[in-house]
């Protein structure tokens, strides 16, 4: 599985932002491929300077999924749209994701 994580610095304007957040949401959840997300706001950090104040997470099953859903105009519009609501304050990054599940944790703890 494959994700698009969106990393979001402190804004000058937070009304602005929180009123236009709904419209990227409606084009990046219409992207092609999309089989989760995730959203996070920080609230505190626990080691070195908190430089992001909200964390987005799409999620795609495979890397080509992603590429093709970025590409797509759901996409493309999704991104517009993030840029011009962040004012370009934020960082983007795909990252390969490999989760556990709760039942496969307590077969290692036992096993060990």
């Amino acid at each position: 599985m494959h994700k698009l994580v969106i990393l979001i610095e402190p804004l000058p304007n937070l009304e602005e932002f929180h009123a236009l957040w709904p419209e990227f949401l409606r084009r990046a959840e219409s992207m092609p491929g999309l089989v989760k997300e995730a959203a996070s706001q920080v609230e505190k950090s626990l080691f070195g300077e908190r430089i992001y104040t909200y964390m987005h997470e799409l999620y795609f099953n495979s890397l080509s999924d992603l590429q093709r859903a970025l590409s797509s105009p759901a996409g493309q519009a999704a991104g517009h749209t993030l840029h011009r609501i962040t004012r370009d304050h934020l960082v983007l990054f795909i990252a390969e994701t490999k989760e556990e599940d709760a039942e496969n944790l307590v077969r290692y703890r036992q096993a060990g």
